[in-house]
C-alpha cells in the first residue's frame, strides 16, 4: 500500500515535468485558475446568502462541488491560449532559464492542485474509504502527512477569506498588465 504523502510527491515531481515542458507563463495561469477556485468558494460560502446552509461541513456534497469546481478551472487553465507577448520574448530567448522557471512553477502548481485536493479530501473525512484511508492510518509516514495538511493553500494563508479575495484580485491584476 502507498501513503497519500508518496503520491503527493510523485504528482509534484509529475506536474514540475508537466511545468518544465510548458515554461512558466502557462504554468502561472493554472496558479490563478486554482487562486479563483478557491475565492469561488470562499464567495460561495460566505457571501451568498442562501447557500451558506446549502452544505453541512464536511459533507461529501460540498466535497464533490469543491473538487468539481477546482478541476473544472484547473483544465481551464491548462488549455489556455498561446500568450503572444510572452511567446515572442521566449522564442528570442528560449533558454534553461524558462525551463527551470516552468519547473519551480510547476512544483507549485503541483503542490496547488494536489494540495488543495487533498486538504478537501481531509475535510470531507476521506470519503473513497477503504481505498483512500486518513493518514493516522499509517503509523511510519501519518504524522508527517498530517503536519503537511496543515500547510496546503485551503488550510494555510488562503484559509482566510480576506487573503483569499487580495490573492485572486492581485492575480487578476497581474493577468491584465502582463499577459494582455
Amino acid at each position: 500500500m502507498v501513503s497519500l504523502l508518496m503520491f503527493f510527491y510523485i504528482f509534484l515531481a509529475l506536474f514540475g515535468v508537466i511545468g518544465f515542458m510548458r515554461g512558466w507563463a502557462k504554468e502561472l495561469t493554472v496558479i490563478f485558475s486554482v487562486f479563483l477556485g478557491l475565492g469561488f468558494m470562499a464567495a460561495f460560502d460566505n457571501l451568498i446568502p442562501f447557500t451558506r446552509d446549502l452544505f453541512s461541513e464536511g459533507s461529501p456534497i460540498e466535497f464533490w462541488f469543491r473538487v468539481i469546481v477546482v478541476i473544472l478551472l484547473v483544465l481551464f487553465g491548462y488549455q489556455s491560449p498561446r500568450f503572444s507577448r510572452i511567446a515572442k520574448a521566449s522564442e528570442k530567448r528560449d533558454l534553461i532559464q524558462d525551463h527551470l522557471l516552468g519547473l519551480i512553477f510547476g512544483l507549485i502548481t503541483g503542490y496547488m492542485i494536489v494540495g488543495t485536493l487533498w486538504a478537501f479530501m481531509h475535510a470531507a473525512g476521506y470519503p473513497f474509504s477503504p481505498y483512500i484511508t486518513s493518514p493516522k492510518n499509517d503509523p511510519e509516514l501519518g504524522e508527517t502527512a498530517l503536519r503537511l495538511i496543515k500547510w496546503f493553500p485551503p488550510n494555510f494563508w488562503l484559509g482566510q477569506h480576506p487573503y483569499v479575495y487580495v490573492v485572486v484580485i492581485v492575480a487578476f491584476i497581474f493577468v491584465i498588465v502582463v499577459f494582455i
